[in-house]
């Protein structure tokens, strides 16, 4: 028939149902294995292209990676089950064991802790050069708990320990040059000590060289140590995106670890100058998009000191948790567009 003709109408037909067919969903893996159901979270939330997101919410230990580059397959994770928290929301993979192709990813779990070491499947992730919030090089980073101080001691020696107090630290790479020279008592973290494990109270030169005889026994792992610091509460700083929060925690079972002992911890203003150590310590490893500051206040002397940051995994408080998962979600949206549009 002529182009006019019937054949023509037919072809525009069936073009207009071929752009109506709805372009295929972007996958999002997110590591979050101990809280928060993402896959409702997310639910009905499309990129800007209109593509919508297919959420996959699992944790470290339940996934293998395999990378090919030589295929079309790329990236492949195998899941073998979802997350305790995640729920069957529309989008979300309903059938498991399942393989996925993550196009992003979300991790909001430390990837190494005291019983686990999953920083040969973040390699994976990273071989593949999936994007992520936080960067995947920003989490490796953070598997190593004294690169992260050094660069806290980087920001201090730049700005003054007036504007960037950090806790004085030293750091040995074995129990062979552990040479502590500073005040007692002192605090000893082993590895990359996570969460109360791996770190001891030292009261003097005795003790620390018992705990000397201890390290050797590990010869694979450094140490750091830093004064003791008797503090009269802690300080976390949290910066999600531009979404500040300050919270004040106070030990109530005498226990000096007090993120470990029993405690009461509430939300206080965030000053200009917690606020600040925020925005200073979100530009380490090119920009980190979820961060807290953890910081004590001295007993004696009410001075604030910095102990560390938190990165990727850093924890919500109950009662801000819907809250700070919506920015978290805005900004999660934000960055794929960014990457995948």
């Amino acid at each position: 028939p002529p182009p006019g003709g019937a054949g023509g109408a037919e072809a525009a037909d069936a073009g207009a149902g071929a752009a109506e067919t709805p372009a295929k969903p972007v996958t999002l893996l997110v590591i979050q294995d101990d809280d928060y159901d993402w896959p409702r979270i997310l639910q009905g939330a499309t990129l800007r292209d209109g593509r919508g997101i297919r959420v996959v919410q699992t944790g470290w230990t339940a996934i293998e990676v395999h990378v090919s580059t030589y295929s079309t397959a790329g990236c492949c994770v195998e899941v073998s089950r979802p997350a305790k928290s995640a729920s069957g929301a529309q989008g979300a993979v309903q059938r498991y064991p399942a393989t996925v192709q993550p196009d992003f990813v979300l991790i909001r779990n430390e990837v190494k802790t005291p019983t686990f070491d999953g920083r040969g499947l973040l390699s994976g992730l990273l071989f593949a050069g999936i994007p992520a919030m936080n960067s995947l090089e920003s989490v490796l980073f953070f598997c190593e708990r004294p690169v992260v101080a050094g660069q806290l001691q980087r920001l201090q020696r730049r700005l003054g320990a007036e504007v960037f107090p950090v806790v004085p630290q030293h750091f040995a790479s074995s129990s062979r040059s552990l040479m502590y020279g500073y005040t007692f008592p002192a605090v000893v973290k082993v590895g990359s000590a996570h969460a109360g494990a791996g770190k001891m109270r030292i009261s003097d030169h005795r003790q620390m060289s018992d705990f000397r005889s201890v390290l050797e026994m590990m010869p694979a792992e450094h140490c750091t140590v830093e004064p003791f610091v008797k503090g009269e509460s802690d300080l976390r700083i949290q910066k999600i995106g531009q979404h500040y929060r300050a919270f004040r925690r106070m030990g109530i079972s005498g226990d000096w670890k007090t993120n470990t002992g029993t405690s009461i911890m509430d939300e206080i203003e965030c000053s200009d100058l917690w606020q600040r150590w925020a925005d200073e310590a979100a530009a380490m490893f090119g920009g980190l998009d979820i961060l807290t500051v953890d910081a004590i206040v001295e007993e004696a002397s009410g001075k604030e000191l910095i102990l560390e940051v938190n990165g990727t995994s850093s924890g919500l408080h109950p009662d801000c948790a819907d809250a700070d998962n919506a920015h978290l979600c805005d900004l999660l949206l934000d960055r794929m567009n960014a990457a995948l549009c």
